[in-house]
């Protein structure tokens, strides 16, 4: 076995229509810069794109600013012929696995190429897509998701507009690749945030539920890109605020998810904070390299 996985796209058994609502406000125009690629939501509302390998293509990768690793699915890697490596495990939201892995000459994603990628190779049928694009793609980029206009851009961070004109600027840490949000307030409580575009909903550890444990709301089963289930108490937060941004009616799946303690947030309040309450935005856009999270509200 060589190395550790980190893939975190996952998907809950149990939904809720409890809408998230962030305050109101007039945004102003998209970037001005970063190739915009047009983009296709999931059966689970995640957003996936086209991307070629070795030059075939195009396959449909989730965009995950979750997983510090790019995944390609089984499938996929046979149909391309690729030679499987040594295993790697592979740390999800459910649980902790090995896979084989398999090496990746080059990607397109739109005009953008990524070369000599070791990745994970994980079934389909958990993915949801023929695989997953992490952050060792993205590191250097800024990806702007447009909830309106359904597009993804992807570009150097320096050839956008500084902040772009969003309405709300976060400021992040970086820790393992992931941006990590630490002074998050959630119904009073101090909680760190990762922004995760790869799970379907809000993931919760247990440190968050024991301080908010007058909001539960029912159980229900998470399933990760393994394959792996993990049984979940919902609660509903009334107000996450980030910095100057409110959301209200947020809702959080607890868990004892692998994940928290591999990026050091298994003692105190932590969640991946899931599409469900990031589409209640117009855009969010995700610097990797000036650790920023930017935020458009809806008109």
């Amino acid at each position: 076995m060589t190395g550790t996985a980190f893939a975190l796209a996952a998907a809950l058994i149990a939904h809720s229509a409890i809408a998230a609502t962030p305050a109101q406000s007039i945004p102003d125009d998209s970037d001005a810069a970063g190739e915009i690629l047009e983009a296709q939501p999931d059966a689970d509302d995640r957003m996936t794109i086209g991307v070629a390998i070795h030059g075939e293509g195009p396959y449909q990768f989730l965009i995950d600013t979750g997983s510090q690793n790019t995944v390609l699915s089984t499938a996929l890697a046979r149909s391309l012929g690729l030679r499987t490596g040594p295993s790697t495990k592979v740390i999800s939201l459910a649980g902790v696995d090995e896979a084989e892995t398999a090496r990746i000459d080059s990607i397109d994603v739109g005009q953008r190429t990524f070369y000599d990628l070791t990745v994970p190779l994980l079934q389909d049928r958990h993915i949801g897509a023929d695989g997953i694009l992490g952050t060792d793609s993205l590191q250097h980029q800024r990806v702007v998701l447009d909830f309106d206009r359904n597009t993804i851009q992807i570009g150097d961070p320096h050839d956008f507009d500084r902040n772009g004109s969003y309405e709300i600027t976060v400021r992040a840490r970086k820790r393992s690749g992931q941006l990590i949000v630490t002074q998050a307030m959630i119904d009073g409580i101090r909680t760190s945030v990762v922004i995760d575009t790869g799970s379907s909903s809000t993931i919760g550890n247990r440190a968050l539920e024991r301080a908010m444990r007058e909001h539960k709301k029912g159980t229900g089963m998470l399933t990760s890109v393994t394959g792996q289930t993990l049984p979940i108490n919902f609660g509903l937060a009334q107000k996450l605020k980030l910095d100057s941004l409110e959301v209200t009616n947020v809702l959080i799946a607890f868990a004892d998810a692998p994940a928290f303690k591999a990026l050091d947030l298994e003692r105190r309040p932590a969640i991946f904070l899931g599409m469900r309450e990031l589409r209640a935005f117009r855009r969010v856009a995700i610097d990797f390299t000036t650790r920023k999270i930017l935020f458009d509200l809806p008109g």
